[in-house]
């Protein structure tokens, strides 16, 4: 991890925001998400909402977003359908037929790389590309898999295995679907979703960054996709992981910063001190040998940091027991 003397609304002209469980979770707003990214605006740090969903069109997004209180227009949204139908235009003639395997986002994003959405392997498309919807049909599948057997170029939007499920358990997401025609085939789908880099580049090209910030709360999609893309990122916990997993993360995953929620872009994040085999930040000092060891006080998510830089640091893994006390000092076990 690294500090920042300036908050990171004001060292990074972009941020590149993951949207399901960073500024909303469903339909319902994270807590002081639209408050923080305001704020952030009124700084100058331009927004840009990445997501990972294909299945809705740029105009839909920022319509959700409005309803949870974050003003965007369509030119803010980035998706991996759009990722997917520039992999595609780059790679297949002008025009070329593409059977679509998923729903509207899907196909205007590819009507807008100039491409022409069909339905039928008869039609002998160029490629085939793959993106979750509701209610896909078995039928659109099997489509699909005939015209990637003839042949087509074969791309997934994404290959998230799941989807949150709400208060329940996940649904199967879209890289679970793309192993239907992964395995009538045996062919393997380019992906072009986080954590992959088509649609990092996607969003560097439509946004123009010059110094972006990955911003979410997946270590295996976000984190991971800023690491493929040579960004930093903010790993926020109002979504999927918690301090435990952030701990035993392996170096892929692992953020350049950390807060608990959006607030983190409008302040300063100090820097973790290395001295021998202490590891100090703001007023806790963590070391990590045979027990990990954790003293001081103040913010807890300072000592977060420090704790992370002596886990990650270590010369032997640590295993996760060895997290539960710290995080327990810390007021963050569980959470």
């Amino acid at each position: 991890m690294k500090g920042s003397e300036r908050p990171l609304s004001e060292a990074y002209d972009v941020a590149l925001l993951d949207l399901d469980g960073v500024v909303y979770i469903g339909h319902k707003p994270v807590a002081n998400a639209a408050e923080s990214l305001a704020k952030a605006r009124a700084a100058g740090q331009r927004l840009a909402f990445v997501t990972n969903n294909a299945s809705r069109t740029p105009s839909a997004v920022a319509g959700l977003l409005a309803d949870v209180g974050v003003p965007a227009s369509a030119d803010d949204v980035v998706t991996s359908a759009q990722a997917a139908a520039r992999y595609v235009a780059e790679r297949v003639p002008a025009g070329s037929k593409v059977l679509v395997v998923g729903g509207m986002g899907l196909r205007h994003a590819l009507y807008a790389q100039g491409l022409r959405p069909v339905s039928h392997a008869s039609e002998r498309p160029a490629a085939v590309v793959q993106g979750y919807a509701p209610g896909i049909e078995y039928g659109l599948i099997a489509e699909g898999s005939r015209a990637v057997s003839q042949g087509a170029l074969f791309v997934g939007s994404n290959g998230d295995r799941t989807l949150p499920g709400g208060d329940g358990p996940p649904f199967p997401g879209n890289g679970s679907l793309l192993q239907v025609i992964r395995s009538a085939t045996g062919r393997e789908p380019v992906v072009t979703g986080k954590p992959e880099r088509p649609l990092h580049q996607e969003s560097i090209l439509r946004t123009g960054a010059r110094r972006p910030l990955v911003v979410g709360d997946r270590l295996d999609t976000d984190i991971e996709g800023a690491h493929n893309g040579g960004a930093d990122s903010l790993l926020v916990f109002t979504g999927v992981t918690d301090p435990a997993t952030l701990l035993a993360a392996e170096p892929e995953h692992r953020p350049t910063y950390l807060a608990a929620d959006l607030g983190g872009l409008l302040v300063p994040h100090p820097e973790v001190v290395r001295d021998g085999e202490d590891r100090r930040c703001g007023g806790w000092t963590a070391r990590a040998g045979d027990t990990v060891e954790l003293t001081g006080s103040g913010d807890p998510y300072d000592g977060l940091r420090a704790l992370a830089a002596a886990v990650w640091d270590a010369e032997r893994p640590v295993a996760p027991e060895g997290f539960a006390a710290p995080l327990e000092r810390l007021g963050l076990a569980g959470r």
